[in-house]
């Protein structure tokens, strides 16, 4: 059965998306920590990052990197952090995390609810920066 991530990619469920090319997508977490909060994902279905064939692994990290910048440009914060957990949804993912100490990056912490429009306005700010 297709991941949640590849029915976003495949254009089945709608995203926030950020960036995209052939291997990759970028799209804000609908369920963030911070606003910003972005995941960065391999078109490739693959449930443990560390599963990747290396091409993968080293373009998803080089994606990951454009899109952190981007990030960091538009939303303000000290840094952006990274996580790789991989329990949550069965396809490899990153998360790219707008922090300002440590503290910001608890997953355990509640998540933001915003408004589609904030949604918007944060996707906006990010494709423009």
């Amino acid at each position: 059965m297709a991941s949640i991530f590849t029915k976003i990619i495949n254009k089945e469920l709608p995203a926030y998306i950020l960036e995209e090319n052939d291997d990759f997508i970028a799209f804000l977490d609908v369920f963030p920590l911070a606003k910003g909060h972005t995941l960065v994902v391999p078109k490739k279905e693959v449930d443990y990052i560390f599963n990747l064939d290396a091409p993968t692994y080293n373009g998803l990290w080089e994606f990951a990197q454009k899109v952190a910048a981007k990030v960091e440009k538009a939303v303000p914060c000290e840094r952006i952090g990274i996580a790789v957990i991989g329990l949550e949804v069965p396809h490899t993912h990153i998360h790219l995390v707008p922090i300002n100490n440590v503290q910001d990056i608890n997953f355990s912490r509640p998540k933001l609810q915003l408004a589609e429009e904030e949604f918007k306005t944060i996707q906006q700010a990010i494709l423009e920066a």
